[in-house]
């Protein structure tokens, strides 16, 4: 069944055991809420470190970045690599290749967002 006609049966979707009733909203269930489109904007372009995640994105608790990158792991965004062949312990996140096909998505929201900015509010540098 191709796209075209899946959209027309307008079929019920189930991820994570949630069933949801369009694609966006089975879409937002991998990628919603306030802190997971961050993360994943901070691992387009590289791996990075849960400590170098936790400067890069101010305002997020440690236990909130912890909690998401989790959710972003069990729902195969993210990989968590960790090397533990001499202390101390390293742990490293990136995209998966799942995660990966969101990288235009995710640059078009930053895109958007630049604009948003620009249109309707300022930007504050620190000086």
């Amino acid at each position: 069944m191709n796209r075209k006609e899946l959209f027309e049966k307008k079929p019920r979707i189930k991820i994570n055991d949630k069933v949801s009733y369009c694609p966006t909203s089975a879409a937002m269930e991998l990628i919603g809420g306030k802190w997971k489109s961050v993360i994943l904007t901070h691992l387009i372009e590289d791996k990075k470190r849960y400590n170098e995640l936790r400067k890069e994105i101010p305002g997020i608790t440690e236990r909130t970045l912890s909690l998401q990158l989790k959710q972003l792991e069990t729902d195969g965004l993210v990989i968590r690599k960790v090397f533990t062949k001499k202390p101390p312990l390293k742990v490293e996140y990136s995209l998966t290749d799942f995660g990966q096909t969101l990288t235009p998505i995710l640059t078009s929201i930053i895109e958007w967002g630049l604009r948003a900015a620009e249109t309707k509010g300022e930007f504050l540098l620190d000086e």
